[in-house]
């Protein structure tokens, strides 16, 4: 998926969240319904998990796992608790751990996608040095302890902003950005000073 593609999805993720909740009731009264919020979810939900996750196999099937959880749950959903964006990457961020409880395999952390790492052909030094800002950077993350690992993904590949993050992961909206801000401050300054 190319980066245009991408931020596109994400774009429309922020903007139609307003109507989840008619979507919701339009799913609980037929089924069918449920597609619209589907579509407009299923590709932030496989780059959270592909960031989680050793491959595309295990990305593509948890995703539909997840899909498949959040139907099931979705009478037990309530607006009131949080937007439907945090409850459906809760469902995700469970499906994840209970993967890696049953795989033991290693995550591979891949911070930044592909898409987004594009360098410039014509100009191979740049592209060097990209790649080793972007080495540079990865390190940094997989360094970090895994809550904090875990916020960046879900804010930078999941796409999803702090209220929706606090759900996820049972925190306060004010503590969640806290949190968010700490951890960025910290790469941002481990980076600066590994520069050096």
């Amino acid at each position: 998926m190319a980066v245009h593609e991408m931020s596109a999805v994400w774009a429309e993720g922020y903007a139609a969240m307003d109507d989840d909740e008619a979507l919701v009731q339009a799913a609980l009264a037929d089924l069918a319904a449920f597609a619209p919020l589907y579509r407009r979810y299923r590709d932030r939900v496989y780059w959270y998990i592909r960031a989680r996750t050793a491959g595309d196999d295990d990305a593509t099937d948890l995703t539909q796992l997840v899909f498949l959880r959040a139907l099931d749950a979705l009478p037990r959903y309530r607006a009131s608790k949080g937007p439907f964006a945090g409850w459906l990457f809760r469902i995700a961020r469970n499906a994840v751990i209970d993967h890696r409880r049953r795989s033991r395999a290693t995550i591979t952390w891949d911070l930044v996608p592909a898409a987004f790492q594009a360098t410039d052909a014509h100009d191979p030094l740049a592209g060097a040095l990209r790649q080793e800002s972007l080495d540079r950077l990865r390190a940094l993350v997989t360094a970090l302890d895994a809550d904090k690992r875990e916020l960046l993904v879900l804010r930078f590949v999941a796409g999803l902003t702090a209220a929706e993050i606090a759900v996820v992961i049972g925190k306060g909206e004010a503590a969640t950005k806290k949190m968010l801000t700490r951890t960025m401050q910290t790469l941002k300054e481990r980076y600066h000073d590994d520069a050096r």
